[in-house]
């Protein structure tokens, strides 16, 4: 028998099993592909996820992996650019955008290094339940035997179509409608830092990341998913010309290295986050639009949160249920307001922030902490403070 049983081994589920494991328990960790495996993702490490690797002791791998770091950001809007960048977190300020078959398998090796006995290529078919509580797994091995195991807790971070949040009938609690659709590719022979551009009905990302390749992402209203699916390549292009011409004639310079990747299935809801013997984690319990790059680090931060309050208490039935409360809490606390301003984004409206980011420019201290809010260094409180209300009167 485990004491944890973690189902994925993606950003939410090897932090997780590292971090309980670290604690001196028995963890099992379930993937069911075999790393390294792409999936799709807006890469982005904001800074609190970059602390965390750096207090994880994982960030050093990241950056041996050829991963360029990021240290500027630029935002281009209608009638406005900002050049700036969040502030630091426990002193780290530099980002990284990497691909996800470099970070999944960096996080999973975290986490066997800690103890955990990691199995790839293992499919979760069903959930052990005895007297309503959920007290294991059952699963298919890579040679196609079915088999189970048992735990004291079950982690379900297997992702925004969760199986645990779907045998466990993990309601969710809050719900808004699809907002945009996204699809992206990946570019050599085209310098770019860290580059948002947006006008109304379009928001435009270039990253550096792995291979000495750029990042494009290029997001539309989920009312034009259907006529854009149809059309992939030629949307893509027309988006960023006619957002961002600069950029566009840098692609046109360099080329496109990879097939595109998109999807018009950007889910936005929390779910229950947990109930008898189970616990949801990551995209399992929160997704939202990626159009702020907000899910891996989210998935960190609610890693740390779980085991923390958990701590070595997980014999103790009481304790256990107390705090995951205290997490489900913590969830709302800290994640509600960037949820809704993610939302806000996705609207991809942009005339009345636009109105707002005016006023910020000329002043760099205001403008690194708007950054900020995005990134979670700052929160929106501390970002409407007196000398942004000072320049706003002025103005």
């Amino acid at each position: 028998m485990y004491d944890v049983i973690v189902i994925g081994a993606r950003c939410a589920g090897s932090p997780a099993a590292m971090l309980f494991a670290r604690r001196g328990y028995r963890v099992l960790l379930l993937e069911k592909v075999r790393f390294p495996q792409d999936t799709l993702s807006s890469h982005y490490i904001h800074q609190p996820g970059v602390a965390l690797l750096g207090r994880w002791g994982l960030l050093d791998a990241l950056r041996e992996a050829g991963c360029p770091p990021i240290d500027r950001e630029s935002y281009t809007g209608p009638g406005v650019r900002l050049d700036g960048f969040s502030l630091p977190v426990d002193g780290y300020r530099t980002t990284y955008a990497p691909r996800r078959f470099v970070l999944d398998p960096i996080l999973a090796a975290g986490a066997v290094a800690a103890g955990v006995d990691f199995q790839e290529s293992c499919a979760v078919t069903d959930l052990l339940v005895e007297d309503g509580r959920v007290v294991g797994v059952r699963y298919t091995t890579p040679g196609g035997t079915e088999t189970s195991e048992r735990a004291r807790l079950v982690v379900g971070a297997d992702g925004m179509r969760s199986l645990v949040a779907r045998k466990v009938g993990a309601e969710n609690v809050i719900e808004h409608p699809r907002a945009t659709c996204v699809y992206y590719s990946y570019w050599s022979g085209l310098p770019s830092g860290f580059e948002l551009y947006e006008r109304p009905g379009r928001w435009i990302a270039a990253i550096p990341t792995n291979n000495d390749c750029t990042l494009v992402m290029t997001y539309f209203p989920q009312s034009e998913y259907g006529e854009v699916r149809h059309a992939v390549e030629a949307s893509y292009m027309e988006a960023v010309r006619s957002t961002t011409p600069g950029l566009y004639e840098r692609m046109m310079a360099g080329e496109r290295v990879e097939q595109m990747y998109g999807t018009g299935h950007q889910e936005n809801f929390f779910r229950k986050a947990y109930g008898p013997g189970w616990v949801l984690l990551g995209d399992a319990v929160h997704h939202k639009d990626s159009i702020t790059a907000r899910g891996i680090t989210d998935a960190f931060i609610q890693a740390q949160t779980l085991t923390d309050l958990i701590g070595t208490r997980l014999d103790d039935d009481a304790a256990v249920k107390t705090a995951l409360r205290k997490y489900e809490q913590h969830l709302s606390d800290e994640f509600l307001n960037l949820y809704q301003g993610v939302l806000n984004v996705a609207e991809l409206k942009p005339e009345g922030r636009t109105e707002m980011l005016r006023h910020l420019v000329g002043h760099q201290e205001l403008t690194d902490r708007y950054f900020s809010t995005v990134s979670g260094a700052c929160s929106l409180d501390d970002f409407y403070n007196a000398d942004l209300l000072a320049v706003l009167d002025q103005s």
